[in-house]
């Protein structure tokens, strides 16, 4: 089983632009960043923003959400709707019903 340590990221310098919260990281993953952060002369916390910063830019280049096809049994657009605005479709289909 993996150790797991609370590390502090700090960031309430500025409440509007920042927040002070706890993370757990794994031990192995922890000492890694430090290293990092002590070979490169920077802190823990530039390590670990550079991180998350680049994870959320990666992730933000998904393939756009695409909605899939669904269709139902039937025989498709009556033809007098063909063309009509949704407001009359909507109309149509709470026609008789008591809202």
């Amino acid at each position: 089983m993996k150790r797991v340590r609370r590390i502090w990221v700090d960031g309430l310098r500025d409440i509007v632009t920042h927040m002070k919260t706890t993370v757990e990281i794994a031990d192995e993953l922890l000492d890694e960043a430090r290293k990092v952060a002590s070979r490169e002369g920077i802190t823990l916390r530039a390590v670990i923003e550079a991180g998350l910063r680049k994870e959320v830019r990666e992730r933000g280049r998904s393939k756009p959400f695409r909605l899939r096809r669904a269709t139902f049994r039937g025989r498709g657009l009556r033809p007098e709707l063909v063309g009509a605005s949704w407001e009359k479709i909507r109309d149509l289909t709470y026609e008789g019903s008591s809202e």
